[in-house]
């Protein structure tokens, strides 16, 4: 009998999965495994909160699996002899697995593809980054044009998206490991995971005339506000594929009632292309994980204050809206994609820490640490990456939060020391009178921490280092 393996990487579905199509269509046997890898169990940036989401994911994928006649075959180890194993245990002629375009993943399936019949096949993006580049076969390095590129490509097609297969034949006797329970009262996903919550997290935010995809323009800023879709966990996991994220974001764009609304699902989509492009220039210039992408900022001398970066890490900053954020994430591993730009513009230019610092701290606690998008993020907030934002660019933590939590709802919830402070000195409480203070049962200083930094002088601070590195390098 004729068999092929499944390799589960990024990919936990059964919906419009190209690398389980392939192995189904190969004829024979399918053998879905997921390997569990000791470099990324054990890497820095592993985060277990994210484990948990993922084995949860794949204990889901195990239910699916075993509805349909199959079940997840779970090992661990090095991936090369974890697979060769297999391929001799189940006689296997072909194993398929989702393309990644990390410098880890590339390193190991080239490994892999010297000595066993690897083929990749799309399905982490809807383009492949080698799809998305200039005429000249250079990559895009400006969000812009890649963006216009992206678009002129054929869309992807609804009668396209692959249905989930009603049976996948695997051969029994093939051994197993449990997988690891990771979940604890500190760590359990505070997102229900699997492709089942996926699909009903795409559909109420996308399908029907009232979708909250159309509001997603106004809304998507508001950190007290629940208007974004909240579907990066499950993209970041392939527990939903990004063909079908962008297919239901463009039904959305065609059908939509009127023009706010198809600019909502058309900022939406625009996202969409935003985690393509990251994916893209992680895949371009891997060397991106390590240093500044804009060479002339590869040399800024950062303070790299380790009392100060506890504090950020714990909210205690004295900055409400920086803190609401970073309990959120401590407390759900996931943060409002605003307050990441405010937490991240706070670290690296009001306390001059690198922000490889930050990206760690990200990746060990997000839900949806992905190292493409994380990457991408902070090297945006912190100027030093591809069409990133002006280096003088710097985020006012207070008028942020005027802006985008002007009743300061997302800071009471997050921080509840601040629950009695008025409205008028909510994101700025050190302006509080002492009677104040103590009618809001609000010490400063005391109850909630003084400003960790004053934000004109840590500005000015942090232009003259960036200067210094400019005409450095």
């Amino acid at each position: 009998m004729t068999c092929a393996i499944w390799w589960v990487r990024r990919d936990l579905r059964l919906s419009d999965n190209q690398a389980l199509a392939a192995a189904i269509a190969y004829g024979g046997g399918v053998v879905p495994v997921f390997v569990l890898d000791p470099a990324l169990l054990a890497s820095p940036y592993v985060g277990a909160r994210r484990l948990a989401f993922l084995f949860d994911g794949l204990r889901q994928l195990d239910e699916a699996l075993r509805a349909r006649g199959s079940r997840l075959i779970v090992r661990r180890g090095e991936p090369l002899a974890v697979l060769t194993a297999l391929v001799r245990d189940c006689s296997a002629e072909v194993i398929f697995a989702e393309e990644d375009h990390s410098p880890y993943a590339r390193r190991r399936d080239q490994l892999i593809a010297d000595r066993l019949p690897l083929r990749l096949v799309g399905g982490v993006t809807v383009h492949p980054p080698t799809a998305v580049v200039r005429p000249d076969g250079q990559p895009y390095v400006v969000f812009t044009p890649f963006s216009r590129a992206w678009l002129a490509l054929p869309p992807p097609d609804e009668r396209a998206l692959l249905p989930p297969p009603s049976r996948v034949p695997t051969p029994p006797g093939i051994g197993s490991e449990s997988l690891p329970d990771a979940s604890s009262a500190d760590h359990r996903p505070t997102f229900p995971a699997g492709e089942g919550e996926a699909q009903r997290r795409l559909a109420a935010f996308t399908a029907g005339p009232e979708a909250p995809i159309y509001a997603y323009a106004d809304q998507r800023n508001r950190m007290d506000r629940a208007g974004t879709s909240r579907l990066s966990p499950y993209l970041r996991f392939g527990m939903l594929s990004a063909r079908q994220a962008a297919v239901a974001a463009r039904r959305a764009l065609e059908t939509a009632p009127d023009a706010g609304a198809r600019q909502g699902a058309a900022a939406w989509l625009n996202e969409l292309i935003w985690r393509e492009f990251y994916i893209a220039i992680l895949a371009h210039f891997p060397d991106v994980r390590r240093r500044a992408f804009r060479t002339e900022l590869q040399s800024i001398p950062w303070l790299n204050d380790a009392a100060a970066f506890e504090r950020w890490c714990a909210g205690r900053t004295g900055y409400p809206v920086v803190d609401a954020a970073m309990r959120q994430l401590a407390q759900t591993g996931w943060m409002h994609n605003r307050a990441r730009m405010i937490v991240a513009s706070f670290l690296v230019k009001d306390l001059l820490i690198d922000w490889r610092w930050g990206e760690r701290w990200f990746m060990q606690q997000l839900l949806d640490g992905d190292p493409a998008a994380n990457n991408g993020g902070w090297q945006w907030t912190a100027g030093t990456g591809t069409d990133a934002a002006p280096y003088f660019r710097i985020f006012n933590p207070v008028s942020q939060g005027i802006k985008f939590d002007p009743d300061g709802a997302y800071v009471r919830r997050w921080v509840p020391e601040l629950s009695r402070v008025p409205i008028e000195t909510i994101h700025a409480p050190w302006e509080m009178s002492v009677a104040m203070q103590h009618a809001a049962g609000c010490g400063i200083g005391a109850d909630y921490p003084a400003p960790l930094v004053d934000h004109q002088a840590a500005r000015a601070r942090t232009l003259a280092a960036y200067a210094a590195a400019r005409s450095s390098g």
